[in-house]
Parts: C-alpha cells; sequence; structure tokens
C-alpha cells in the first residue's frame, strides 16, 4: 500500500461540489508539524482553537478523550478480527464530528482556527485501508473553511520529534511496528492526500522553520486579514 497514492485516491472518487462556507481557518500538516505548539500560542491571544487534544477540550466534553485514549486504539488493533472497518470508522469519527460541531459554534467575532478539520483522518483512514464511501462523503459534505494553513514539515525533522519512533502510534506509519522507511514514507503520502483533499480551496504553505513565533506571525496576519474581508461583506 505505501506509496501508491494515485490508485488508493482513485478508490475513494474525487472530491464533491463545494459544501457551503464556515467561519473558521484549518490548521493543517502531517504528523509532528508542531501544529499543538501554535495552537497553544493563539489560545493565549484568546483565539478560538478547536481541537481533540486534551489542552483544547472544554469541561464537559471528556468524552471525547476517552473515546480517542482509551477505545479507538484498541478498536485499531482488533480492526478485521473481531472489528469490521465500518466499526473502527465509526468511533474514528467521533472526533471529526466534534471538531465540526465546536468549528460551527465559532463565535464569530473572535478569530477560529480548527485542528486538521476531517482532512487528515481522512487521509490517514485511506492509507490505512478503513475505508466506506458513505462515511467518507459525508465528511466532505462538512461545511468548508474560509482558508487552509498547511505547516510544512520534513520527515526526518518529525522523525526526530516523535523521539525517533518512540511516540508513534499505529496511525503514523506502515508496518506492523514503527520503522524510519515505514514512517518517511506514510507522512510522505499523507501530505500528498491532504494537499489533494483541500483541492482548490484557498491554502497557504508554510515552510519549515526552526522558530515557531515565524509560523505564528504568519498565520495571525492571514486569518487577520480574511477576518476584515468577512466583516466587510
Amino acid at each position: 500500500m505505501a506509496g501508491d497514492v494515485p490508485r488508493l485516491w482513485a478508490t475513494n472518487g474525487t472530491p464533491p461540489a463545494r459544501p457551503p462556507a464556515g467561519n473558521f481557518t484549518v490548521l493543517l500538516g502531517t504528523d509532528y508539524a508542531g501544529k499543538s505548539t501554535i495552537l497553544s500560542e493563539l489560545a493565549v491571544d484568546g483565539w478560538q482553537c478547536v481541537s481533540y487534544d486534551d489542552e483544547f477540550v472544554p469541561p464537559g466534553c471528556e468524552l471525547i478523550t476517552e473515546l480517542r485514549e482509551s477505545f479507538v486504539p484498541r478498536a485499531l488493533h482488533g480492526v478485521g478480527d473481531p472489528y469490521s472497518t465500518d466499526f473502527v470508522l465509526t468511533l474514528l469519527q467521533t472526533s471529526v464530528v466534534y471538531i465540526r460541531d465546536q468549528a460551527l459554534r465559532a463565535d464569530p467575532a473572535r478569530p477560529a482556527i480548527v485542528d486538521s478539520y476531517y482532512y487528515k483522518m481522512l487521509g490517514k483512514c485511506v492509507l490505512t485501508g478503513l475505508v466506506n464511501e458513505a462515511i467518507i462523503a459525508w465528511w466532505r459534505s462538512f461545511p468548508r473553511p474560509r482558508r487552509v494553513i498547511f505547516l510544512d514539515v520534513d520527515p526526518t525533522t518529525a522523525w526526530q520529534r516523535s523521539e525517533w519512533g518512540a511516540r508513534l502510534n499505529a496511525f503514523e506509519y506502515y508496518g506492523e511496528t514503527p520503522t524510519w522507511e515505514g514512517f518517511r514514507q506514510f507522512q510522505l503520502d499523507l501530505r500528498e492526500l491532504l494537499l489533494r483533499e483541500v483541492g482548490a480551496l484557498p491554502m497557504n504553505i508554510l515552510p519549515q522553520t526552526d522558530d515557531p513565533q515565524t509560523s505564528i506571525n504568519a498565520i495571525r496576519s492571514l486569518v487577520r486579514s480574511d477576518d476584515v474581508l468577512f466583516r466587510a461583506a
């Protein structure tokens, strides 16, 4: 399956007609691109940061954390026997729907930025063979963001940030166990799928940098410009 992105994409068709627009920006990237660091900084500034990472899950939504940390890893290890692909996808999409709901509740008076939206989950499901056409079509019908900001990262740097594979989960590499080559190829394929899925939406690709503040400043500028246009419309 590794490296066969065009064939995998073809089995899932092409994105449908553009759904309605939402009032939020998506921060996207492959694994260990540094999204969490940037979201934490923006949250301090009062931005609405939507993510299923523990830091951003509000009180009362602890079920999302419990599903992600307990049930989903167990289901991934049992896919095929005893759990069907549809069963595992149903658990995975709880996070996707939660992200959508939180994004749609964003206050238009404050900048809102969403961690990955449905894009990254879709890409990982395709690469690992967890595919259900009806579920994927539903995700693609969700309101589209105003803009996608893509954080680029070289797989070598991402591998180092993963502590040379020690922090990886089964959704971040090809193969039964973490290896550099399995991780590298998965991340390259994931990047290609993510960019294809975003398609013609407004998107900015931010190059890798050793200074997160450079990316943060660029994101602030892009989102605030969109906010000005939104309020003038």
